[in-house]
């Protein structure tokens, strides 16, 4: 399953469009004064810009199985990644067989490099922004994930994350390619102390063929 457009909001378009273009040195598609479209791999995220929003979202990039060593220097002149515990930063999610780092963008959303180590995606060249494969994750907050995900398998034919130990708390549509993490409200967004909290975001998602639009 590929997440190949995101739409969320912010609440500055000025100042996501300088983060992600100088800071994540991510190219930009298109701007306007009301919204900016970034390539991000094979997924772009679009911000529409909405003055008054003052939440955040979570959502992850894809990095190669292999570079996650190198993606964490090439943060650290960046942005400050977030510390797990004892000062390491590296996120071990056994059942996942991946890795993770975390920061923050300027909106003060929660963003993630994760290297899945069940991908075929290894690169030999050093880490720049061109090795961020896609948009690997999107947090969607609902009073009842377990039910959400049921309804989008039975309406678009997509399927539980086999990995993942779904519940009425935290549940995932997808795969390695792609997710969709629905957390209840106020449930904080890991490794943060920050509450989830249900915000608009618009979703094109790619599978088997199939292009599904989803709004939530």
């Amino acid at each position: 399953m590929k997440l190949a457009h995101i739409q969320i909001q912010s609440s500055n378009i000025e100042q996501t469009t300088t983060f992600y273009k100088d800071i994540l040195d991510l190219p930009i598609i298109e701007k306007t004064k009301e919204s900016v479209s970034i390539q991000a791999g094979n997924s772009v995220l679009e911000f529409v810009e909405n003055p008054e929003f003052k939440s955040i979202y979570h959502f992850a990039f894809n990095v190669p199985k292999n570079k996650l060593d190198e993606a964490i220097d090439w943060c650290k002149s960046k942005v400050d990644l977030i510390f797990i515990e004892d000062q390491k930063v590296i996120t071990n999610f056994e059942n996942w067989n991946a890795n993770a780092v975390y920061f923050y963008d300027n909106n003060g959303n929660l963003l993630e490099f994760i290297a899945r180590h069940e991908l075929d995606n290894a690169q030999t060249e050093a880490f720049s922004s061109k090795a961020i494969l896609n948009i690997s994750e999107i947090g969607i907050v609902n009073e009842n994930p377990l039910a959400l995900g049921n309804q989008l398998i039975e309406e678009h034919g997509l399927e539980f994350f086999s990995k993942n130990a779904n519940s009425e708390l935290f549940a995932a549509v997808g795969d390695d390619e792609g997710l969709l993490i629905m957390v209840k409200p106020n449930r904080n967004w890991y490794p943060t102390q920050t509450p989830s909290e249900s915000n608009k975001t618009a979703i094109r998602i790619e599978d088997k063929g199939n292009k599904i639009e989803l709004n939530f």
